[in-house]
């Protein structure tokens, strides 16, 4: 009876084993990409259609004056990440939603340490090949971190990340991935640097 209890405990902590090496395998399989920065105001203003500071009108110009000569320049925007879960049943892969409890970041402008900040609420994402949109909302003061610059440099910056030509080349974001399992949260070894290029 004893040697049955033993075997049976063996055979347990082997199937627990195989278990949590399968998860953490699915898991370790879950890439990021940034995939866009949309909804850009500065001081108010969209800049979403605009490409230069002469596609500004009176009024805005005045606005953004009257921000810069107040020492400031708040922009608000949306960072978009894509999530990829290959998790979908397929190359030897069961099917596996994965729920991201916890996504702590730090946003880089210009290869510039900005603000931080974390997901509000857990999200799933679902092992069906098809990508998960992480939406950071991003809301600070260009000129704290990018200093003595003009009217023009400044919202030049702005145009650059959110403009009508924007793009996401000069946009970073490490971010350090916890996700819910049922053997326990499991974080990432290291930091995730988030690009436009590829996933990772």
């Amino acid at each position: 009876m004893k040697k049955i209890i033993i075997i049976l405990f063996s055979t347990a902590l082997v199937f627990s084993a195989c278990s949590i090496l399968q998860t953490i395998t699915n898991v370790s399989r879950l890439k990021f990409k940034l995939d866009s920065v949309n909804s850009f105001r500065v001081n108010g203003i969209s800049i979403n259609n605009k490409s230069k500071l002469s596609d500004f009108n009176t009024f805005d110009v005045l606005k953004l004056s009257s921000a810069l000569a107040s020492g400031e320049l708040p922009v608000s925007f949306n960072v978009n990440i894509a999530a990829a879960n290959p998790n979908d049943g397929t190359g030897g892969y069961p099917a596996t939603d994965l729920k991201l409890k916890s996504f702590p970041w730090e946003l880089y402008l210009n290869g510039k340490k900005t603000i931080s900040g974390n997901i509000d609420e857990p999200l799933v994402v679902p092992g069906i090949g098809e990508q998960k949109i992480i939406s950071l909302k991003i809301e600070m003061d260009l000129l704290e971190f990018f200093e003595n610059r003009g009217v023009e440099e400044a919202v030049n910056l702005a145009l650059k990340l959110g403009g009508k030509q924007g793009s996401t080349t000069n946009v970073q974001v490490i971010a350090s991935p916890v996700l819910e399992t049922s053997f326990g949260d499991l974080a990432y070894p290291e930091p995730v640097k988030i690009v436009d290029h590829t996933f990772r």
